[in-house]
């Protein structure tokens, strides 16, 4: 029987023209790939906002994409969110990934200390629930199989999913990791707390080790020290390491079930075209035994 696989996209919204048609091209080397949804994110502290919103804009304008933006709790009142939402809905964007979001340029850290804007919001969950009362939105969260880096345990990390959940939360994407038994943990762990929305495993392609090292730190991803070992001294082969890590991660995710992937892209087709290129090959490839690490 055949494997049926659905596939999204995370993009971030350009600086520049010349970004927006680096985005453009982008965007038409994955489409061949036939993706679920693509989602535009929200930068932190509120920088990326109107960019945001014009690059959903643009998305729009071709019907065969479905644009899912992100929606944050930073940078802006309760109700100058509340109608970028509802402008959201009369565009036609019925979906929209709700966060809490980052302050800008904040490093993350247990010491760390959210201050929520004047009149706004302190917890998506407060969103999520002004949302639903707004209009009918899919409303999309994030997970975090290792737990949020500001959570004291995860335990804590379940109760604030629970409660989206409660308030409407439909679906989840996962933060990228790179231990799938970790995300299997969680996911059993889910399943015994009898939460059953849909949780999209979060794939993130190693574009640069080096840099991926305090990426990981600061969102609490685990690198496994085999993954480590790896990339030490093999600069030159660094990409093809990277798509077969990635492919036989994804390969393992979809043997265990889990067949909705969604990709980290940063805006490059190159690690992300070349890993869903593979996935193509599903038949030949599923039964192979998930030794990437």
């Amino acid at each position: 029987m055949e494997t049926k696989i659905k596939i999204s996209f995370e993009f971030f919204p350009p600086k520049s023209q010349k970004m927006y048609q680096s985005l453009w091209n982008t965007l038409n080397k994955l489409k061949i790939f036939y993706p679920d949804f693509v989602s535009i994110t929200y930068g932190a502290g509120g920088s990326t906002r109107k960019r945001t919103h014009d690059t959903i804009k643009k998305f729009t304008y071709r019907p065969s994409i479905k644009p899912i933006p992100h929606l944050t709790c930073i940078g802006d009142t309760k109700d100058s969110i509340k109608k970028l939402a509802l402008n959201y809905w009369k565009m036609g964007i019925k979906s929209l990934v709700v966060i809490r979001g980052d302050p800008e340029n904040i490093k993350l850290s247990k010491k760390r200390k959210f201050i929520t804007f004047p009149n706004g919001y302190t917890y998506s969950s407060e969103l999520i629930r002004d949302l639903k009362k707004i209009r009918d939105f899919e409303i999309i969260i994030a997970v975090f199989p290792e737990k949020h880096p500001e959570s004291i345990n995860i335990q804590e990390d379940i109760d604030n999913l629970k409660r989206k959940i409660d308030l409407g939360a439909t679906k989840g994407i996962t933060q990228f990791f790179f231990d799938n038994n970790k995300f299997y943990e969680f996911f059993n762990i889910l399943q015994k707390k009898n939460i059953k929305i849909p949780i999209i495993p979060g794939i993130l392609p190693i574009i640069n080790f080096n840099k991926l090292i305090e990426l990981a730190h600061n969102c609490n991803a685990s690198i496994p020290k085999r993954l480590k070992n790896l990339y030490k001294g093999k600069k030159e082969y660094e990409f093809k390491l990277s798509v077969d890590i990635a492919t036989k991660q994804c390969l393992d995710l979809i043997k265990n079930g889990f067949n909705n992937l969604h990709f980290y892209t940063l805006n490059r087709a190159d690690l992300t075209g070349k890993i869903c290129s593979n996935l193509t090959k599903i038949k030949k490839l599923i039964n192979k035994p998930y030794d990437a690490f």
